[in-house]
């Protein structure tokens, strides 16, 4: 199955950016964005790249995750554990919500513009050698991961923490051979790219597992989960899985997250604490410090420091994820953009919040299912807003709007061309459905509409 090179391209596409030490990387980005670029089964533009660098991949031990949702908030928890135990990071997520430079991140902070600008400096003359050996350009996605590899080495980091942008055996940042790997839960997700069926999506994302890597593996599908196991069985690789080596014992809800008692892979955590929401943050969590036991050889000597868990939980954060943006009424933006995702989105929402009453604004992109994630989401809300992002890849509002009123019925249903037409829309719906409070707003159906709606209220 054609899995591609990884990533998807920005979550907008408006007019171009400002002025500033980025505009000139940005411009030249903007023109490796073609959906054709990202169709190519093979490492070879980023292999000759890490290459003619000098091999930057190779410059500190990493984690490698992948799975169908999930990705961005275990890489962040993986992070901040890390950054606790006095380890140097580098961080390497897609896509973004408000700048390229959260992509690659130090520390857990975004790269400074000024630096990305001079790194891209560097870089640019060897991308133009890879794009005049090889047939084909190099993509977006494949830049930005030379550019993070190049970040981490120059940094220098201690563990590279790097998330794939899409499936794992294509994915541009499977040049690296990573001893810890992270599977989470796979799902029908980038059907047309991945495969039809959980098992050929297993085996794209499976690519990730190197001969004798300590695998992380969260609970699966039976069908994915054989596909994975195998896999491992194959390479040498070790396998720790949720519910047997490691899981979460425990969770309470409580005020801003939840506190959890996790089963490590050396020993038990009790009373973390987790700024995030809902059951599936909990099983990140347990992944997150299983990966983090792997890779500090926690599992064989024991249980790392508590103390140091918490506090690495406790400051982790991950925007666009069930992220409260305003209150009276309660604004809540999720980046749920599959039936999966959203079924989490739902079961967190009943989990950590008493609305009497909430209005979804949904805008999702054409290549997804839309119908599907409208019927998850159908019993959790009162009324929907459909509307339109600026992706050239949005799915038509009207053609949205004619599935929400099959799903949720007319009655149920309003439509607004533009985005923030809507928000004002679902705030006045919400303000009326509930005269005295406790009502909300939930903005979701694509990381592209959580990014404008971050915009639009002022949440960089």
């Amino acid at each position: 199955m054609t899995a591609g090179t990884g990533g998807d391209p920005p979550p907008t596409a408006g007019p171009p950016p400002a002025a500033g030490p980025l505009q000139p990387m940005l411009a030249e980005l903007a023109t490796r964005y073609p959906a054709e670029n990202a169709m190519v089964p093979d490492l070879d533009r980023i292999r000759l790249l890490c290459e003619l660098l000098g091999d930057p991949q190779k410059s500190c031990p990493a984690i490698h995750l992948t799975g169908t949702n999930g990705k961005s908030s275990t890489a962040r928890m993986i992070d901040a554990l890390l950054q606790g135990f006095g380890l140097r990071t580098g961080r390497y997520t897609s896509p973004h919500l408000d700048s390229v430079t959260e992509r690659i991140a130090l520390d857990g902070s975004p790269i400074d513009e000024q630096r990305l600008a001079e790194l891209w400096d560097e870089l640019a003359p060897f991308v133009a050698l890879v794009d005049a050996r090889l047939p084909q350009r190099m993509t977006f996605f494949e830049v930005l991961t030379g550019l993070a590899f190049v970040a981490f080495a120059d940094a220098p980091a201690d563990v590279a923490v790097l998330e794939v942008g899409l499936g794992g055996l294509w994915d541009a940042t499977n040049v690296v051979d990573a001893g810890t790997a992270v599977v989470l839960p796979v799902g029908l997700d980038h059907v047309p790219l991945l495969g039809t069926t959980l098992a050929e999506i297993a085996t794209e994302k499976a690519g990730i597992i190197a001969p004798g890597a300590t695998v992380v593996l969260a609970q699966q599908p039976p069908e994915a989960a054989e596909v994975l196991l195998r896999r491992c069985v194959e390479v040498g690789a070790t396998v720790a899985r949720e519910g047997l080596e490691f899981g979460v014992v425990d969770r309470v809800t409580a005020v801003g997250g939840q506190v959890l008692s996790l089963q490590g892979l050396g020993g038990r955590y009790d009373e973390v604490f987790l700024p995030l929401h809902g059951a599936h943050q909990a099983a990140n969590a347990a992944a997150a410090l299983a990966a983090v036991e792997a890779f500090l050889g926690g599992g064989d000597k024991g249980a790392l420091d508590v103390d140091l868990v918490r506090q690495g939980f406790a400051r982790v954060a991950s925007p666009g994820r069930l992220e409260v943006v305003r209150t009276s009424p309660t604004v809540l933006l999720d980046a749920a953009h599959n039936p999966h995702g959203m079924s989490a989105t739902v079961a967190a929402l009943h989990d950590a919040f008493a609305f009497t009453s909430l209005v979804a604004v949904v805008a999702v992109l054409s290549d997804k299912d839309a119908r599907a994630m409208l019927e998850v989401l159908e019993p959790a809300v009162t009324r929907v807003v459909v509307t339109q992002n600026a992706s050239p890849r949005a799915l038509p509002v009207d053609d949205l709007a004619a599935l929400a009123e099959e799903v949720f019925g007319e009655d149920r249903v309003s439509i607004d061309d533009a985005l923030d037409d809507a928000l004002s829309t679902a705030v006045a719906l919400a303000d009326a459905e509930s005269e005295y409070g406790g009502a909300g707003v939930l903005v979701t159906g694509s990381v592209v509409t959580v990014a404008e709606a971050r915009t639009l209220l002022h949440r960089p």
